[in-house]
């Protein structure tokens, strides 16, 4: 451990972050890397379903600003009320799709994203992290 680094660094929903973790290698072992992400999104689903873990998929969310809704976008999938999981079958994973997802937790007051992409050889998973919490948004 760097000696430099805070011992008290929370890591937020590590049971679950594991457990979705492990749905996801296992779809990608099981799939390998040469589909479309709506075929990643219902093998995720059908195990998220067997794990018995509670989910809401292509979640509308509604973005408010001043009581006013000036827009409205989807989540992949929401696990548990707690973790956006955010599905992708691209070459590369880009700057706009961190932003993306970034976006996603800021504007529903959310802590933890997992941006995944199935598409190269071995699984890509980022965890990202959003510590400003505006709450601007509702979930319909």
């Amino acid at each position: 451990m760097n000696p430099n680094m805070k011992s008290s660094t929370k890591v937020l929903y590590p049971a679950l972050s594991y457990k979705i973790v492990g749905i996801l290698l296992e779809v990608h072992n099981k799939l390998g890397n040469g589909f479309q992400e709506k075929h990643y999104q219902r093998a995720v689903e059908r195990f998220l379903q067997r794990d018995k873990l509670n989910y809401q998929k292509e979640l509308k969310s509604n973005l408010f600003i001043e009581n006013e809704m000036i827009g409205a976008f989807y989540l992949d999938f929401l696990v548990e009320g707690k973790i956006v999981l955010e599905l992708k079958a691209v070459p590369r994973l880009t700057p706009k799709d961190f932003r993306q997802v970034r976006s996603y937790l800021k504007a529903n007051d959310l802590e933890l994203g997992l941006l995944v992409n199935f598409r190269p050889q071995k699984l890509v998973c980022h965890r990202i992290l959003n510590r400003v919490n505006p709450n601007v948004s509702k979930f319909e």
